[in-house]
């Protein structure tokens, strides 16, 4: 059975979302604001996380911030119309998706099982080696662990997708509408922006000079490909 922590202040929306979640086998736990939520995921197994961003005291963005100095879960946003620079922050900071209210509860519902499938190695990424070496990169795929140069890397679960997907099919050219397809097992609507995000997270992170990038390349107009040139035979 998986863990879902749901975080919102607004007691009327936890309510709905077990209402959904439970009817689907979910275990649930429910906090009301961030420091609650960071509480529970310190002492409990989270397998995703629903975060709304408003909310008094510790309210989302910063409760992600700290989260994501700990754990890799899945962190799907709650959020407002009117809040779309926060959902560019919540993607810089770390969270994987976000959904809209008043929320659709199947586009939820689809999207949560399909975050939770791609956190425990369930999905339909194209079967992969355990251990893919490209130059300096290695990726484990056993425990989910990306080093560079020898030195451990840290990624989200989303940026870890990403990463793995590309490696997998190094030199190949993949639009954001084919990542979004391939990782969120969504169709995609709008999205280039959600993946330049995290492409340009991932460049901070494995590349030497992100601007200038050896492995994550952009092909304009076409999308991105991870480059093979380095490839270890």
């Amino acid at each position: 059975m998986y863990n879902i922590l749901i975080c919102d202040d607004e007691r009327d929306i936890v309510s709905a979302l077990k209402i959904y979640l439970s009817g689907e086998g979910y275990n649930l736990f429910e906090a009301y604001n961030g420091a609650e939520a960071l509480e529970i995921l310190r002492s409990n197994k989270i397998h995703l996380v629903l975060l709304d961003i408003m909310m008094p005291g510790v309210d989302g963005l910063a409760a992600l911030s700290e989260m994501r100095s700990f754990t890799n879960v899945p962190v799907i946003f709650l959020t407002a119309k009117s809040e779309d620079v926060d959902k560019i922050v919540g993607l810089n900071l770390g969270a994987d998706d976000y959904v809209t209210k008043p929320f659709n509860p199947i586009e939820l519902m689809a999207r949560v099982k399909s975050h939770i499938r791609r956190y425990v190695m369930l999905g339909s990424l194209p079967e992969s080696p355990d251990v893919i070496r490209i130059g300096g990169v290695e990726l484990n795929d056993s425990d989910r662990t990306v080093t560079v140069d020898g030195e451990p890397v840290k990624l989200t679960a989303k940026e870890y997708d990403i990463l793995n997907f590309l490696m997998s099919n190094a030199g190949v050219i993949y639009s954001p509408a084919e990542i979004y397809c391939r990782v969120w097992g969504n169709v995609p609507v709008g999205v280039d922006n959600a993946i330049a995000v995290h492409i340009r997270h991932i460049r901070e992170k494995i590349e030497i000079n992100p601007a200038e990038p050896r492995y994550l390349k952009v092909v304009w107009g076409r999308g991105y490909k991870f480059d093979k040139s380095d490839k270890d035979d």
